[in-house]
């Protein structure tokens, strides 16, 4: 009797060891860096075994719908949330986020500057960047010794047009340039936003009413409009990012202006028959530098009022850590580490040699300033975004009237009135103004 409840007593104990592991769930987004994440979690769960995670693993636009109605609904189903820059401000502020307490060990003074801005309300972090990008001009260097045109460091959007009208060679299956035409408040908007700003333009004033229908709107999509419709590819307005990568790795665009994170792609020989001719600068300027080249982090977050906060911490301490980013070099070559994020990335000399836009890269993270994005003030933070919650419908819908405008459908006039009177009525009906 003695003897079985001694084994009782050892069986009681070993379940409770067996319940003591946390289940940490986290939610992601379906891309490269994370699967790769997903793939080495065994090295921090092997460091951590009284933890073990859970991935669920979506599409962005499901991912973004998942974790807000989680998030707002306080649903909990989530313990660490893959969200952008465009969310943690907004949630932060909400008090929707716990805030992230790095580790001694982990240098938060070594992540980009404009990167950890974008994370932070009122100086605290609250989410932490797993991955960086920002936009630069990538560009086919052959075709512009061939034109005889030494592409400047910042280049103008009219230097640009000088440039592709010189290099735009239809017959041949060459364009000019290739520019995002596709709706969508993160599909042609977030160019378009970038490039409003260079023309000295805003979303809205300081009383936040809506700015689409002025001249630095009309300026810079007239110039949009007949660039693409002169020298870009046909159907342009259905051309996002993963078309146009297809098209620069085919060979069949002079230049792009898009995301950094597209640098490692089109300089790939094993991806593109292009990637030795392909030369980086930084994204064009025009009236103003100020909102020329955009900022974007997938971040790692935690839901307010989490009932495992430590072992998410612990979990995000790792996955956006220094020693994550040489076990990536490591076991994939430095080519595969995620960028965007710290300034000892760019100090490698690893890196350096592996990756010849990691310059053009950094100097577009560092000059980004979400707080400072437009030449006259604006009230919001972003720079190819707003940070408020009814930005997202108002960017969709004046997406789809410029998208229009470029399928020959309306006149940019036409559009830009439409896109006023719905930013206008999405913001007087969430009482911004009267």
């Amino acid at each position: 009797m003695k003897r079985t409840l001694t084994a009782l007593a050892a069986l009681a104990l070993l379940s409770t060891g067996a319940q003591a592991a946390t289940e940490l769930v986290v939610a992601t987004v379906n891309n490269g860096h994370m699967i790769e994440m997903q793939k080495l979690t065994k090295n921090f769960e092997a460091a951590n075994p009284d933890i073990k995670v859970k991935w669920v693993t979506l599409e962005e636009g499901v991912l973004r719908q998942r974790v807000t109605t989680d998030i707002a609904t306080k649903g909990g189903q989530f313990d660490v949330m893959t969200i952008g820059m465009y969310e943690t401000p907004i949630w932060g502020k909400r008090g929707w986020l716990q805030e992230f307490k790095p580790t001694a060990s982990y240098d938060v003074d070594d992540l980009l500057p404009a990167i950890r801005s974008g994370l932070s309300v009122d100086g605290k972090l609250y989410a932490a960047p797993f991955y960086g990008e920002s936009s630069m001009l990538m560009y086919r260097k052959d075709l512009a010794d061939k034109a005889g045109v030494k592409v400047p460091e910042r280049p103008t959007w009219a230097q640009i047009k000088d440039l592709a009208a010189k290099i735009n060679d239809p017959k041949n299956g060459v364009y000019g340039i290739c520019l995002r035409g596709k709706p969508g408040w993160g599909d042609n908007m977030a160019f378009l936003s970038t490039l409003v700003n260079t023309y000295g333009g805003q979303w809205f004033d300081m009383s936040w009413k809506p700015q689409i229908d002025s001249k630095p709107w009309h300026d810079a999509i007239s110039f949009y409009v007949d660039l693409l419709k002169n020298y870009g590819p046909p159907g342009s307005s259905a051309n996002s990012f993963n078309e146009i990568l297809a098209l620069t790795n085919a060979g069949k665009c002079g230049m792009w202006v898009d995301a950094t994170i597209a640098a490692s792609f089109v300089s790939d020989p094993k991806q593109s028959k292009v990637a030795k001719d392909m030369a980086f600068a930084q994204a064009p300027t025009q009236v103003t530098p100020k909102g020329a080249n955009w900022l974007w982090a997938w971040s790692l977050a935690i839901p307010a009022g989490s009932k495992k906060v430590d072992a998410a911490e612990k979990f995000i301490n790792w996955a956006t850590s220094k020693d994550y980013i040489q076990l990536v070099a490591k076991t994939e070559g430095w080519h595969a580490v995620p960028t965007g994020t710290r300034k000892s990335t760019y100090a490698s000399p690893d890196f350096e040699k592996a990756a010849r836009f990691a310059s053009a890269e950094k100097t577009a993270l560092d000059s980004a300033n979400p707080n400072d994005a437009t030449l006259p003030k604006s009230p919001y933070v972003g720079v190819q975004y707003a940070a408020i919650p009814e930005f997202q419908s108002i960017g969709i819908a004046v997406g789809q009237q410029i998208s229009a405008a470029l399928a020959g459908k309306t006149t940019v006039d036409a559009a830009l009135k439409a896109g006023q009177l719905a930013a206008e009525r999405e913001m007087k009906k969430a009482g911004y103004y009267k």
